[in-house]
């Protein structure tokens, strides 16, 4: 369904934007014809218009931008719309997962007493350990863990429960 919703908002951008450049296209034509001849070549070239070509231009100009624009209006309005759901597609996304991430977090400090590791917690979670240690410092900050650093170097979090 997604795939044809793009499909369609691309295919509406493009005859928007082909109908629009038509009528622009048609305008700077008319005007074209409508310009004076050059001084010099007035005397072998009559004052003549061709009204039915300006006609046609001015038909070509009205029915493209007739056209053009509500069709642009409907791509851009559906445009819109794919980034909007999008959007809240990748907020529930980060919400699902930080609720992921909180609730391994409170199991571990459940099932150790209050003590967790970095690569415990990562293993856990299945983060990286750079994302683990930084997300194991927050949760440290926010309820005042205690650290210990065993002789390996590997730091624990202490959290009072």
């Amino acid at each position: 369904m997604k795939t044809a919703e793009k499909l369609s908002t691309g295919w509406l951008l493009t005859l928007g934007f082909m109908f629009m450049t038509l009528s622009v296209s048609a305008m700077i034509e008319k005007n074209t014809i409508l310009q004076p001849i050059s001084p010099g070549i007035e005397e072998y070239a009559p004052d003549y218009v061709n009204q039915d070509a300006v006609y046609i231009l001015d038909n070509t100009a009205l029915y493209s931008l007739i056209l053009g624009v509500p069709t642009s209006v409907l791509g851009i309005w559906m445009a819109l719309g794919l980034y909007r759901h999008s959007q809240q597609e990748k907020k529930a996304m980060r919400l699902e997962a930080s609720d992921r991430l909180q609730s391994v977090f409170y199991r571990l400090i459940q099932e150790n007493h209050g003590r967790v590791t970095v690569l415990s917690f990562a293993m856990q979670s299945q983060l990286p350990a750079t994302t683990a240690k930084k997300y194991l410092d927050e949760q440290a900050k926010q309820f005042n863990a205690h650290f210990q650093v065993n002789e390996d170097g590997a730091v624990s979090y202490h959290f009072d429960v």
